[in-house]
């Protein structure tokens, strides 16, 4: 974005997301002001930037979690959507450099550029910039990506860095002793919050939604679209816990174990141990 003219003297824009002005007149010309002059505070111009910044933000924001949601349900993606956002700034940071899959499940690849012939340039783990133009993409869920560690090592000798958490992402794999017939985890249970409010903030802080008693997360694994739950304790209730975790269908029915799918199970996980982790600790014993 130019410069725009405000008031006598000087010229403002967004710089870094962030209105900025700058002198066009006098020994101060053409030189970056740090603020802004008391004179231009409430300048149409000035406010007008202001609400472009506003929006701005939130359309990174709402890329972020779009691209989030693609990669956690692990849905197609066609290739012609990607290579029509691509020219959009906000949709390339949250794209950029994450690890796609095309028709080959082995020809797996970071994103690097999304071309107008259609095309999608990726680095594969050799090091090699490889061209794909498959009808659509997926861009897998960390659990689900069997090089997940060579890949991991890849990206930090590249020094690559996820706009959208992937390959960094916490995961969870289930028990090859779990009881298949069990419904819940305990886990991270009996993490203690002063107030049930404190507990129901950080629920919605981390991006999850309240439910009545439970923190709940909805996530598509495979074909089907499971809710993973954890106990936060009544609306009602002072001082609480955290309880057992659990998944359900979508007709509210409880899962086995042995019935939750990698990405729910890892997911469900995940929301256990950022909601325990912001616990409060006693400090002489620890617990």
């Amino acid at each position: 974005m130019g410069w725009l003219t405000a008031g006598d003297g000087y010229e403002v824009a967004l710089v870094e997301g962030r209105v900025t002005a700058r002198a066009t007149a006098g020994r101060a010309a053409g030189r970056q002001l740090k603020s802004l002059p008391k004179t231009l505070r409430d300048h149409p111009e000035v406010e007008r930037l202001r609400r472009f910044a506003e929006w701005l933000a939130r359309h990174e924001t709402a890329c972020v979690a779009q691209v989030d949601t693609w990669m956690v349900s692990a849905l197609p993606v066609p290739t012609e959507l990607l290579v029509r956002v691509w020219r959009d700034a906000a949709w390339q940071s949250a794209l950029r450099d994450l690890v796609v899959v095309g028709d080959d499940p082995d020809a797996v690849g970071f994103l690097r550029d999304a071309t107008e012939s259609g095309e999608l340039r990726v680095v594969d783990l050799d090091g090699e910039s490889v061209r794909l133009s498959p009808r659509t993409v997926t861009l897998p869920h960390p659990v689900l990506l069997p090089d997940l560690e060579d890949l991991r090592e890849f990206a930090a000798e590249l020094g690559i860095v996820q706009r959208v958490e992937q390959i960094h992402r916490a995961t969870w794999q289930r028990p090859a002793d779990a009881d298949a017939k069990a419904t819940w985890v305990s886990e991270f249970a009996g993490g203690w919050f002063p107030t049930r409010s404190a507990l129901a903030g950080r629920v919605t802080s981390l991006g999850y939604r309240v439910s009545g008693s439970r923190a709940v997360y909805r996530v598509r694994d495979g074909a089907r679209t499971v809710e993973a739950a954890v106990w936060i304790g009544e609306p009602w209730e002072y001082q609480v816990s955290t309880g057992p975790l659990s998944w359900h269908d979508p007709d509210g029915r409880t899962l086995r174990i042995a019935d939750v799918g990698p990405v729910a199970w890892s997911e469900g996980m995940r929301m256990a141990a950022a909601l325990y982790a912001g616990r409060v600790i006693d400090e002489v014993t620890g617990a």
